[in-house]
């Protein structure tokens, strides 16, 4: 086969450092702007972005040419250095350590977008912790509880 073909999906989700109320309406736009170049730059395309004052979640078609750590490690790094750099008002911003990242099907792809658009909404009856918990039983990942939060 000459051609050598990709097609990936991912549900990335992450959070403030201890879950701090630090991404306000006022600055959400302008962060989800810078994540989403990042994601571009990298050769991804963002298909969906959104959170709430505490964490944000994007799906992306994944870069073929990008491994997943390298990639968390630019997004993250990145644009807690810009938001740092460029809106002092908030004080220190940085993202907690870990993230997860979920494989999205082809087919769920617009389910999976939904979701992302109505995290504002879903989040006044759940927790992060509790929809991550929720994420990491679905997926069938193991994981310590005293290890997941920082």
């Amino acid at each position: 086969m000459p051609q050598s073909l990709h097609c990936k999906y991912g549900h990335i989700v992450f959070s403030t450092k201890n879950r701090e109320p630090m991404i306000s309406a006022e600055i959400e736009p302008r962060l989800y702007e810078y994540l989403g170049g990042i994601v571009r730059g990298a050769k991804a395309h963002l298909l969906e972005i959104n959170g709430t004052e505490d964490h944000v979640h994007l799906l992306i078609r994944e870069s073929k040419s990008v491994n997943d750590q390298s990639f968390i490690g630019q997004l993250k790094g990145d644009s807690s250095r810009w938001v740092n750099e460029t809106i002092q008002e908030l004080g220190r911003f940085s993202w907690q350590n870990g993230y997860g990242w979920f494989s999205v099907g082809p087919a769920d792809v617009e389910t999976a977008a939904n979701y992302i658009r109505n995290q504002k909404q879903h989040h006044q009856n759940v927790s992060f912790e509790d929809e991550y918990r929720q994420f990491l039983k679905r997926y069938r990942v193991k994981y310590d509880e005293q290890y997941v939060w920082d």
